[in-house]
């Protein structure tokens, strides 16, 4: 299947879908913005609150520790209430918290409501693709590109969002957030009926039975350092630009939008060429060499750093994807479960942990730690190269199933 377009089937039906297709890619896309959303505000809650960046970077830490753990549950969850109720009950959490964190008097009142959001968004995100994928017409191939697109629109988007309404007050891109989940319940509970159980019911332990596959495991180690370095760009670099909420949220902005292109876009066509190995391989050590240049050039030198990083993120978490799904022969959804468990851990640390290691030393150094734990990823690629040569030499291109993004969403 190497040279194939994975975009040419269904890319001309992706505009012809129903309405409740359309709602569940609304609401996708406002829950991917949720995940950027703080970041230009980052100084300004800091401010706010009167907290330091290591208390505030907790915003991140405390999300996806959560979602981390719930990926152990939404499984569980979906295969026993269905994919509409699991999306509504994640799109009630995410509404209530999401306001709460507007009205957050201390920052461990913000960083408790956070951890709230990130359960809600948990089990909608893990279950938002196979409701679009049922639901949808043209194929699965459509169904998909709508999902990826409304991925990286909300991934660029939230920035942006975050940046003009946090330029009034932080709390106002919170109180946002909670308006546009409440019209996506809204529309979910209007247009999306009720779509078959899965055969068989998930248990909580599956995820982590599957892990005892040696390509998966290797593929979620690899993963965790990744996700440290990935992290520590989404989450500490706001504070080593010091810009307003505008020019930040203009900087993310652009690196959104680099990332969703090379996420959709370049990495398919790049695999089909090279391969899934050589593509992560290279892809993690440019993004070592970048936060070494963003940590230790000039202002403008970072700005343009930051933005650049998009695109090996959008490389490696489509490459990550097609590994983590291929490899072993564990069911999809129950591999991405497994696989995320294990490298969400890491989106929680590198939050915490970068501003704290400045601190320590000074600022350049959370890059270097970062810059070593991308190089670290790539090593273990390398050295589990051979537990990880079955995905690539049977490459399917992403879009080829229905599953095959559900380990990028989740």
């Amino acid at each position: 299947m190497r040279g194939e377009d994975p975009f040419e089937e269904g890319a001309t039906s992706i505009l012809r879908q129903p309405k409740a297709v359309w709602a569940t890619a609304g609401a996708s896309v406002v829950a991917f913005m949720g995940i950027g959303l703080v970041d230009p505000i980052l100084p300004s809650i800091a401010k706010g609150l009167d907290a330091t960046p290591s208390q505030v970077s907790l915003l991140f830490t405390s999300y996806f520790l959560i979602t981390a753990v719930a990926m152990l549950v939404t499984g569980y969850v979906s295969s026993r209430i269905g994919g509409r109720k699991t999306l509504l009950a994640g799109l009630a959490l995410v509404i209530v918290f999401a306001a709460l964190s507007g009205t957050s008097g201390s920052v461990g009142e913000l960083v408790g409501f956070r951890a709230g959001w990130g359960l809600g968004n948990a089990l909608f995100v893990s279950t938002s693709l196979a409701v679009i994928v049922g639901a949808a017409a043209g194929g699965s191939a459509a169904a998909i590109l709508l999902y990826e697109s409304a991925l990286g629109l909300g991934m660029a988007c939230g920035p942006l969002l975050g940046a003009l309404l946090g330029d009034a007050s932080w709390r106002y891109p919170f109180f946002g957030t909670a308006a546009l989940m409440a019209i996506g319940f809204l529309c979910i509970t209007a247009l999306l009926k009720e779509q078959p159980k899965p055969a068989r019911k998930t248990s909580l332990l599956d995820p982590v039975k599957a892990l005892g596959h040696g390509g998966l495991a290797s593929a979620a180690a690899s993963a965790f350092f990744y996700n440290y370095a990935f992290f520590t760009v989404l989450a500490f670099t706001p504070f080593v630009l010091n810009m307003t909420p505008y020019t930040s949220g203009a900087v993310f902005f652009a690196w959104g939008v680099l990332l969703a292109v090379f996420s959709v876009l370049v990495a398919p066509r790049l695999q089909a060429r090279f391969g899934s190995l050589k593509v992560l391989g290279g892809s993690l050590v440019l993004l070592a060499v970048d936060l070494l240049v963003l940590g230790y050039g000039n202002h403008t030198v970072a700005v343009v750093g930051t933005i650049v990083s998009g695109a090996f993120i959008g490389l490696n978490n489509t490459v990550y994807t097609e590994l983590a799904l291929g490899v072993s022969d564990a069911p999809r959804p129950v591999a991405s479960a497994g696989y995320n468990f294990v490298r969400w851990f890491a989106a929680a640390a590198a939050p915490y942990f970068a501003p704290k290691i400045e601190e320590w030393t000074d600022i350049h150094i959370p890059f270097v730690v970062a810059a070593v734990a991308a190089v670290t990823g790539a090593g273990i690629v390398w050295a589990r190269r051979a537990s990880l040569s079955h995905e690539a030499e049977e490459h399917r291109p992403l879009h080829a199933t229905e599953d095959s993004v559900t380990v990028f969403a989740n």
